[in-house]
């Protein structure tokens, strides 16, 4: 039996951490953070939110213009989620993948209904890396083939696999990386060359082109899948038009390989559809990887959605892949609910809707200042591109290289100013809670209209 004598033994001693610089400082010195050196890290500290908004420990209130990692579409401290959570706690707090539970089966029915039609099973996962691992695999296994073909422009997340198969540059920190991964051009118009003196369309059909030409270079019956993003995220929203995602349905269905959508990012509502792949109707995924929106980062959860047919190919054949904390009873019953408060709030809805007024005001940001080369996006999913000259199109930090000190004078600024969002190379991100109003997208435009008109 527990009892509160047995549990005081553990709790933690000595000095209180209330104040920003202790927590810094404690964090620093205790842990070990990603994707920067250790010195360099001069994180906000986070003690509590509230929808769009969170504190830091001396109690400066933060908008949370990048929903943290693009995950917390429900915001900050929704209590139908939490009390989910505490109730599902209360009743079973674990159960290993070979039993069957209730959000379990719930979750996966309620997947069925909101997904693309012909995607009937969920495989969970504890994140969406993994989820793009077993996606992968699912299509290796149940095809027979090995390659992969996946974007340039592209990030799947950071187990090794995912890591190679995103064409973002920080997996070059990881190469070689697995062998069977072909990259492909991206439908990126404002910079990519093809595009140069055509139409967005015709560039968009060049590039399809392009894929078919790698395709056949690279051997159709070894291809198991293409693997692209619903729409484009971290990488800096790059989404080809209706010409590369007709391409893409012709090419899939000409050569026979699988279509697996990563949803991870561009997943429950966030470009205010469903799922990114939902802005073209026509695309019919084999596999459908999904993580973040799934339980808005209130618990780690991620899955893959995937068809009968490719189902089909286990019901006598062995899936060698699992994960200890597959299906968890916790996090499947936060994932329920999750989506309870989408359809409940019609989330989906004011996100479609609350993307007009965001787009609209980063128009009219890019009539005021010269530095905004390109707007890029849909629904609560945007992203501005910050260059030197309009002309030239210099980007005003270049790509795969440390941030030039006007883009570091920027983001110091949108912090200074109680904005927290992902600012990467010349790119500001734009993705609020889908629970923002537009009064909470007028403060970010307003930030950011402050921000860049500092630079000078």
């Amino acid at each position: 039996m527990y009892n509160a004598r047995s549990i005081s033994k553990f709790s933690l001693k000595g000095k209180q951490m209330t104040d920003h610089a202790t927590l810094v400082s404690q964090n620093k010195e205790y842990t070990f953070t990603s994707w920067t050196s250790q010195n360099a890290w001069n994180p906000i500290s986070i003690t509590h939110g509230e929808g769009v908004y969170f504190w830091d420990a001396d109690g400066k209130r933060y908008l949370d213009w990048s929903s943290q990692l693009f995950n917390l579409n429900i915001g900050h401290g929704h209590p139908h989620v939490i009390r989910a959570i505490q109730e599902q706690a209360g009743k079973l707090q674990y159960a290993m993948p070979s039993l069957a539970t209730e959000p379990r089966a719930r979750l996966g029915q309620m997947l069925r209904d909101v997904t693309p039609a012909g995607l009937t099973k969920a495989f969970f996962t504890t994140g969406g890396a993994d989820a793009i691992e077993n996606a992968m695999k699912f299509a290796r296994l149940s095809t027979g083939k090995q390659k992969i073909l996946t974007r340039y422009r592209a990030y799947h997340g950071a187990t090794f696999g995912a890591m190679t198969a995103g064409g973002d540059p920080r997996r070059l920190a990881n190469e070689p990386g697995v062998p069977w991964i072909v990259r492909m051009p991206d439908p990126y118009s404002y910079r990519h060359p093809v595009y140069r003196g055509r139409t967005e369309a015709e560039g968009d059909q060049a590039i399809v082109d392009m894929m078919e030409e790698i395709i056949h270079f690279e051997g159709p019956n070894n291809i198991a899948a293409l693997m692209l993003e619903g729409f484009s995220g971290t990488s800096g929203i790059m989404q080809g038009g209706e010409t590369y995602w007709r391409g893409v349905e012709y090419l899939r269905e000409k050569y026979g390989f699988l279509l697996i959508i990563d949803e991870v990012l561009s997943g429950f509502g966030r470009t205010g559809e469903w799922f990114g792949i939902d802005h073209y109707p026509w695309v019919k995924p084999d596999l459908m990887a999904m993580a973040k929106g799934l339980t808005s980062g209130y618990i780690p959860l991620g899955g893959v959605m995937m068809t009968e047919k490719v189902a089909h190919h286990f019901d006598d054949n062995v899936f060698y892949g699992g994960l200890t904390y597959s299906d968890h009873p916790i996090a499947c019953a936060a994932g329920v609910a999750n989506l309870e408060v989408y359809q409940n709030e019609k989330l989906i809805e004011n996100s479609h809707e609350l993307g007009k007024k965001l787009r609209a005001g980063l128009v009219d940001l890019a009539e005021k200042y010269e530095a905004i080369g390109e707007i890029r996006g849909a629904g609560l999913h945007y992203v501005i591109e910050l260059v030197k000259n309009r002309d030239t199109r210099e980007p005003l930090s270049p790509y795969n290289s440390a941030m030039t000190e006007p883009m570091k004078k920027l983001a110091a600024n949108l912090r200074e100013q109680g904005m927290s969002t992902f600012v990467k190379w010349n790119l500001v991100f734009c993705a609020p809670p889908l629970v923002a109003t537009e009064a909470h997208i007028q403060d970010g435009l307003n930030i950011l209209d402050r921000a860049i008109k500092d630079l000078g």
